[in-house]
C-alpha cells in the first residue's frame, strides 16, 4: 500500500508542476498580447503627429500596425488553448490528490488497526 501512496504522492507533485507551467505559458501569452496591442495603439497614436514618418513611409507604419495586431490575435489564440491545458491539468492534479488522500486515509487507518491489534494480543499475552 505504501508503494502506491509514494507514487502517488511523486504523481501529485509532477502534476502540480505541469499546472504551473501551463499556468506560466498561459500568463506569458497574456502578457505578449498586451504588449503587443499596446505597441499598435503607440504606432496608431503617433502615426499623424508631426514628429512621425508615418506621412513619409505610410506602408511601414500599416505594416508595424498589422503586425502588432497578428501577434496580439496569435497570442490571444494560444492563451486560449493553454488556458484549456490549465484547466485539464487543474482537473487530473485534483483527481490524483484525492487518490493519494485515499490512499493515505486507508494507510492509516491499517496502521492504526494493526496498532490496536497488537495492543490487545500483548494484554492477552500478559494475562495468560
Amino acid at each position: 500500500m505504501t508503494a502506491r501512496k509514494d507514487r502517488l504522492k511523486k504523481l501529485v507533485k509532477v502534476q502540480e508542476q505541469l499546472q504551473a507551467l501551463h499556468e506560466t505559458r498561459h500568463a506569458g501569452f497574456l502578457a505578449g498580447a498586451a504588449k503587443a496591442e499596446s505597441e499598435a495603439k503607440d504606432l496608431i497614436e503617433h502615426f499623424d503627429t508631426e514628429a512621425s514618418l508615418g506621412s513619409l513611409f505610410p506602408e511601414i507604419y500599416h505594416r508595424r500596425i498589422t503586425d502588432a495586431l497578428g501577434r496580439q490575435k496569435k497570442n490571444l489564440e494560444d492563451a486560449q488553448q493553454e488556458a484549456t491545458l490549465v484547466a485539464t491539468a487543474t482537473a487530473r492534479t485534483n483527481m490524483v490528490e484525492r487518490a493519494y488522500k485515499d490512499v493515505r486515509r486507508r494507510d492509516e487507518r491499517e496502521r492504526s488497526d494493526r496498532e490496536r491489534l497488537d495492543l490487545i494480543m500483548q494484554k492477552r499475552q500478559e494475562n495468560s
